[in-house]
């Protein structure tokens, strides 16, 4: 007998093996047309996957978001079998094809070089076997089947190899020739890939892996509806023209440069202004509301990272350096001179730290904390650094080093949820003022967690009670909770509707306990307090490439690396052009005097290039006027000014951040 579990609570029962569609089936015509998939016992599956267990289960139809998953890596098999059938079968090996939030992918070993060229012609081939609505197949094989199908796909062996002994092997079909090594899940036949679009053509090492070899990577994407495809198409569309390495670039905002090492910024003088407006802000933000500012090494001994539990659980992603205590008569290595292996045996490991929240802890361990001291809220622009791999290395969005508004509240049980809504107080601020939405989740205890159940009940309650009283709207994503404790995760909202990760809250069992952190309670007792990570912006770095795409490079005048740009008509008119730069310097504007003999409309056209807020054009009329003709970047041509009336306004907007 199998029992399956509906999400109302409702069951149905079977005498043997049954099928989502079956299921489907038995609750309604309708719901077994649209079924593509389920999710059974937290694993989604397909239509046709052999239930033969009990088990809780939700049926996925297009509607649900889990569904263009199912679809996505259909398609990727749909684009496999295309390029197979192009450029040879048995020329052709396969590395993976994966969905992808936006779409998906597949790694090929070809005989030729492809280019974006070629996409139409493999999306050609691509329609007819949609238009032939061949079917997919999963099939359950033996270890020895699958190494003799894959034995001329070397990729695929080694794929094989990485499945635990304990798992199944499965392959799908689609149609009659073509198979690939698959868990799955998948729709039912081609027809139903009816909205999908390749994209571009990419370098990919074989398993991310630099010592690999390189392999060709296609992207795509795939919707249920033409139309969402479009308005995807449209989106990226968008997004290519806000792209913040080319803005970057074409504002002097940053530079990235490999005789420095990859993932490395450097902050031109332009896109410093804009960072050091942005700190200015978010620490006076701190101080009001009651944080102290403190500072931390960059490099800390590795044993303080052991004790943390960074070096068992993230050392892949940290860099260590050999430190030789020495004196007067000793000496480090050098270029000339390295370092012995007996010298380096004896070396002192550091980490460059990858996170600051063990130097805020040592703080607190500095002196006896009393449940008065409490709650203390530390906080720094704290730099640090993390491995990651060079291949996924992208701009400002992820780097290797980069600094974080990172904070860490001490507190009582009985404040933290007080904390939290302080916390989400001073989002809400963040967000509202650089104009951007949001969507909360929270995630609650994982399979695998530290502390008790009771402590993981009141922490969880704490902040969805948190949000409640506070009015917000939240999604619970069950499971998603880091191992030491349950989060908030704000997903930010551009312009064109793409999240980016953006600030957190995250309650912490772990450090606590492992630092052996105490406070001395009302009744004299040693106590230990909650930890409460928090970020508000979290990398300064990628929260610039976040407002750079948002804005599309056009930021609000406060931010703007030069707020106004003084274009006199003609060299005749540079003494009061000089007239106007200096009150507007004197009031604190930054401000740029264009005296380059061009004539005016290049001056314009270079000034929208550099996407500057103002253009002040001065000529005959102004100057006997006493006046400027104001251009705005935003608002089209708003006439003759007073220069006062012109600084009221641009000093209002600057305080207002508006």
């Amino acid at each position: 007998m199998v029992v399956i579990e509906l999400p109302d609570g409702s069951k149905l029962e079977f005498q043997g093996p049954t099928t989502v569609k079956e299921i489907a089936g038995k609750i309604a015509k309708s719901l077994e047309k649209n079924a593509v998939g389920a999710v059974f016992n937290g694993e989604l599956i397909d239509v046709h996957t052999p239930i033969t267990e009990s088990g809780r289960i939700r049926i996925i139809t297009p509607k649900d978001p889990e569904s263009l998953e199912i679809l996505r890596h259909s398609a990727a098999h749909l684009l496999a079998k295309a390029v197979k059938k192009l450029y040879g079968n048995n020329e052709v090996k396969l590395g993976i094809g994966p969905a992808t939030q936006e779409g998906f992918y597949y790694d090929f070993d070809l005989p030729v070089s492809i280019s974006e060229e070629d996409l139409p012609k493999i999306e050609a081939e691509m329609e007819k076997i949609v238009k032939a609505k061949e079917p997919f197949r999963r099939e359950v094989i033996s270890r020895e089947k699958a190494r003799e199908l894959f034995k001329n796909d070397p990729y695929k062996l080694k794929l094989l190899e990485s499945i635990p002994e304990e798992e199944e092997v499965s392959i799908y079909w689609l149609g009659e020739d073509f198979f690939d090594l698959c868990k799955g899940p998948h729709v039912e036949h081609a027809g139903q890939i009816k909205a999908f679009k390749l994209l571009s053509v990419a370098g990919a090492y074989w398993r991310g892996d630099s010592r690999n070899k390189m392999l060709q990577r296609i992207y795509g994407t795939a919707f249920w509806k033409k139309k969402e495809l479009e308005e995807f198409l449209h989106r990226l569309e968008e997004a290519k023209k806000r792209d913040h390495r080319v803005l970057g670039k074409q504002l002097d905002l940053f530079g990235i440069y490999e005789e420095a090492g990859p993932g490395l910024v450097f902050w031109h003088p332009n896109g410093a202004i804009i960072r050091q407006e942005i700190e200015q802000w978010v620490e006076e933000e701190h101080r009001k509301r009651g944080y102290q500012r403190i500072y931390t090494p960059h490099i800390m001994k590795a044993d303080l990272w052991k004790r943390s539990g960074h070096y068992n659980f993230y050392r892949e992603n940290m860099f260590f350096v050999p430190v030789v205590e020495h004196d007067e008569e000793e000496r480090l290595g050098n270029d000339e001179v390295p370092l012995t292996c007996s010298e380096i045996e004896k070396a002192h490991w550091y980490a460059v730290k990858p996170m600051n929240c063990p130097g805020h802890i040592l703080i607190y361990k500095s002196q006896v904390r009393s449940y008065r001291d409490l709650p203390i809220r530390f906080f720094e622009f704290g730099t640090v650094y993390r491995y990651e791999k060079s291949g996924s290395l992208h701009g400002l969005l992820r780097v290797r080093g980069f600094t974080q508004d990172d904070g860490h509240i001490f507190c009582r049980p009985d404040q933290l949820k007080e904390e939290i809504q302080g916390v989400m107080d001073y989002i809400m601020d963040l967000l509202s003022t650089f104009k951007l939405d949001y969507v909360i989740n929270v995630g609650t205890r994982p399979e695998k967690f530290i502390g008790t159940e009771e402590a993981w009940e009141h922490a969880t309650n704490a902040l969805i009670e948190a949000l409640k009283e506070r009015g917000f709207e939240y999604n619970i994503v069950e499971g998603d909770g880091a191992f030491y404790g349950p989060k908030i995760d704000i997903a930010v909202l551009d312009a064109i509707g793409r999240k980016w990760d953006g600030p957190t809250i995250q309650v912490d069992f772990n450090l606590p306990e492992r630092f052996d952190l105490t406070y001395v309670d009302r009744d004299g007792q040693k106590k230990r307090p909650v930890m409460v990570h928090r970020a508000i912006m979290g990398s300064i770095e990628r929260f610039i490439g976040l407002l750079i795409e948002h804005y599309a490079g056009l930021f609000p005048t406060w931010l703007a690396p030069v707020q106004a740009v003084i274009i006199p008509v003609s060299d005749k008119y540079l003494d009061y052009a000089d007239e106007v730069y200096a009150k507007l310097k004197e009031a604190g504007i930054r401000v740029k005097l264009d005296d380059e003999s061009a004539k005016v409309g290049y001056k314009i056209r270079k000034a929208e290039t550099q996407k500057i807020p103002y253009m002040l054009i001065v000529g005959e009329r102004e100057k006997e006027n006493q006046t400027v003709s104001v251009r705005s970047k935003r608002e089209g041509d708003l006439g003759e000014m007073e220069l006062q009336q012109f600084l009221d306004k641009i000093l209002t907007e600057i305080k207002e951040k508006a």
